[in-house]
């Protein structure tokens, strides 16, 4: 029997594995967090993708102010008949646009079945003009993640190449495979070339085996690699870039994600 979770899940995972489009769950570390999120859209969406974002953070954690728009009406809203699909939907420039989905993620659970039905619905529709949907969420919240996280195929995170950015990384992966999830895809942001971002990411996979245990998957590096693409190939254990052997060569912030392992 399913648990209550993944029954509200199940209709939500059928209509995610409808491709197109591909839809991921996004998550960011760092100092910077939206801006890593938004970046790694504008990216995807670079490579001839209508990027669709399903934005459920909330607060200070959402995209709104990153992206220089109002907080907006939440999907939610549309389910009393007063707001249309057309006005909760938020055109941005080189994306299809954000939705604020907050309060519908939370409300989910507590759904009839026709209010479900008809959330499902608006979905369905959203998804028809994208190429690729992120489902942008909290990494706080990652070891209790909504329906629509939970239903979503792959968790794509994107971390900074700071120190920050390091330990807030490693905390969402950890919340993420207390929630479940098999595995995380990774790509890195903010880093000083190919090869740091390698080695940053070397450190992280390699803390993440000894303490973790769930595979990370490497996707590229955010300013310079096809996203999408990496995004589009099917999910490996071992999809890691070459090893930096030697501390003294590591940049600092891999040597500070290294020192991470008592945490």
């Amino acid at each position: 029997m399913l648990d209550g979770r993944e029954d509200q899940a199940a209709g939500l995972r059928r209509l995610f594995r409808r491709a197109p489009p591909q839809v991921v769950a996004l998550y960011a570390s760092g100092r910077s967090r939206a801006r890593n999120a938004i970046l790694a859209a504008h990216r995807i969406a670079d490579r001839a993708q209508r990027v669709l974002i399903i934005d459920e953070a909330e607060g200070d954690a959402g995209l709104a102010s990153a992206l220089g728009v109002q907080p907006g009406s939440d999907l939610l809203q549309m389910l009393d008949g007063r707001t249309l699909l057309a006005s909760v939907l938020q055109p941005l420039p080189g994306l299809l646009g954000r939705v604020p989905a907050a309060a519908a993620a939370l409300a989910l659970p507590l759904l009839d079945d026709a209010r479900r039905s008809c959330l499902f619905e608006a979905v369905r529709l959203l998804h028809r003009h994208a190429g690729f949907v992120l489902i942008h969420a909290d990494g706080q919240l990652a070891d209790n993640p909504s329906a629509f996280v939970n239903a979503a195929p792959r968790r794509l995170l994107i971390a900074e190449a700071s120190a920050s950015g390091a330990t807030e990384a490693y905390q969402i992966v950890k919340r993420l495979a207390s929630s479940g999830a098999g595995s995380v895809d990774v790509a890195v942001c903010g880093a000083n070339g190919r090869a740091d971002a390698a080695a940053f990411f070397a450190s992280l996979d390699g803390l993440v085996r000894r303490h973790v245990g769930v595979p990370l998957a490497w996707v590229g590096e955010v300013e310079r690699d096809d996203l999408a693409a990496g995004l589009g190939r099917p999910v490996v254990a071992e999809s890691v870039p070459r090893r930096f052997d030697g501390w003294a060569t590591l940049p600092r912030a891999t040597r500070l994600a290294q020192g991470l392992g008592g945490k």
